[in-house]
């Protein structure tokens, strides 16, 4: 939890400075070793923002770039405990991945397509967590983090900007990153095993954590 609130400190402090804002949807595709262990496409959202908006005259800018995917969940139903089985809980767990990285942008273009190279440099959190969720109304009744851990990432890739306004303020961000991952430590759906006795087992994986992310959304010039 004091990791999460970190970054969404970290995040809120740059946007207060940044004259470029920007979101999107992402699309995350494992690669190399961690697309062996996780055959399944990550979903989620990101965020970004930069000190100034590039432009022919600063073709370079700076930020951060910080985002959030769901790489597997599983919903079950079961009894409450071994000695309550007539009373049965639903049950949610999802593997996230929070990544926060710093972001170097060039773009010495203007009008109203401007393309742009981007690298990148920060960290992966990954964690999974169960939930179990009050039947009737679906709310969270009781969480714990099964398993988390920290790997290093950095990356590069590059997009286009499309206007959507006259006075070019507003964008169509639609860009590609490849992030290099390092080890670490994470469960993936299906890992988490129960006996029926109360026993829990984890399948917990270990590999280099390299990512594809596709993105679609819209970037903002403030200033």
């Amino acid at each position: 939890m004091l990791k999460k609130i970190l970054i969404i400190l970290f995040l809120l402090s740059s946007i207060s400075l940044a004259q470029a804002v920007g979101g999107s949807i992402t699309l995350g595709i494992p690669q190399a070793e961690f697309g062996e262990f996780v055959n399944n496409n990550a979903y989620g959202l990101s965020g970004e923002a930069t000190i100034w908006a590039p432009s022919k005259a600063r073709p370079f800018s700076v930020g951060m770039n910080i985002g959030y995917l769901i790489y597997g969940i599983e919903n079950y139903t079961q009894p409450l405990s071994n000695t309550i089985s007539r009373v049965a809980v639903d049950v949610q767990t999802t593997n996230n991945l929070f990544n926060f990285h710093l972001l170097f942008k060039v773009s010495p273009f203007s009008g109203d397509v401007r393309p742009y190279i981007d690298g990148l440099f920060g960290g992966n959190y990954f964690f999974t967590e169960s939930t179990v969720k009050d039947a009737g109304s679906g709310s969270d009744v009781l969480s714990s983090v099964n398993l988390d851990d920290f790997s290093w990432s950095y990356g590069a890739g590059g997009g286009i900007l499309v206007s959507l306004n006259r006075d070019r303020t507003l964008f169509l961000d639609l860009k590609g990153r490849y992030l290099w991952g390092s080890e670490t430590e994470y469960l993936k759906r299906g890992s988490i095993t129960e006996d029926g006795a109360g026993n829990v087992f984890y399948d917990i994986q270990q590999s280099k954590t390299d990512l594809l992310t596709i993105h679609l959304g819209v970037i903002a010039y403030i200033n």
